[in-house]
């Protein structure tokens, strides 16, 4: 591996890492082309593999620091995040089955569809003091099953979908629920990293390198997050900006 790759490799975890950071989601949606379109990874399993574990370690690491602050809700998080773990693995059974290229139109739309609820004002902003409770428990685990489901399905990691999930079955706020999604990215992120290094499909050193810059992407990321939750639209803006961007990529992908 050159020196340029391996500059390529850690520009491109940054980007990653950032995304991670700033909004919960993005990693496995940019991490993919990035490592096939930039750093020049010619296997696609390879690229999946590699940025699996990649997203997962730079996902924990955002973890970590969202922990520090103080923005991660930890019990709604797990329950969000075991629910999930489940749903991905039926999922993931289900894509083998099913030619999934032909549902990426309908999965676009379904992310407009989240990106337009993200922008429909809420009152407060959010409750910064939710708890798991009798109330929210049974919508975090049905929640969490279907988008681990989609996100099984899709090989994607879910973050674009496991924020807007945190919010609407708790009513958390955007800051929070960016903070806890990480958990269940890391844990997604792992359950495919694992499978796919059983195959040797992981390149060990780009992913390393890859990690190396998320981890630094990761910290401005955050501290941009904390920062911009003070508005109470700020964040919400910028993460339905991301998703509409995400869609319309895929329904120009879908169509081509």
């Amino acid at each position: 591996m050159s020196w340029i790759q391996g500059l390529l490799a850690v520009a491109s975890g940054t980007a990653v890492g950032f995304s991670l950071g700033l909004i919960g989601g993005g990693g496995s949606i940019l991490a993919v082309p990035l490592l096939v379109y930039v750093v020049g990874v010619s296997e696609p399993h390879v690229a999946i593999g590699t940025s699996a574990l990649a997203v997962a370690a730079s996902a924990f690491a955002n973890l970590l620091g969202h922990w520090r602050s103080g923005t991660v809700k930890w019990r709604c998080a797990w329950v969000f995040a075991v629910s999930g773990v489940i749903g991905a693995a039926i999922g993931s059974t289900l894509g083998k089955l099913v030619e999934g290229q032909r549902l990426l139109f309908l999965f676009a739309l379904l992310m407009i569809v989240v990106g337009l609820s993200m922008l429909r004002p809420r009152k407060g902003g959010g409750d910064k003091e939710v708890r798991l409770d009798a109330r929210n428990a049974p919508r975090l685990v049905a929640i969490g099953l279907l988008v681990g489901g989609v996100s099984g399905f899709f090989g994607i990691g879910g973050g674009f979908l496991i924020v807007p999930g945190l919010i609407y079955a708790t009513g958390m706020a955007i800051i929070n629920a960016i903070g806890s999604s990480l958990l269940s990215v890391t844990a997604f992120g792992l359950t495919t990293a694992t499978n796919y290094a059983l195959s040797g499909l992981i390149d060990w050193g780009i992913a390393l390198e890859f990690i190396a810059g998320g981890v630094a992407g990761g910290y401005f990321g955050r501290k941009l997050a904390v920062h911009l939750s003070v508005s109470k639209t700020a964040l919400n803006y910028i993460f339905a900006g991301l998703i509409f961007a995400v869609a319309i990529y895929m329904l120009i992908r879908s169509s081509s």
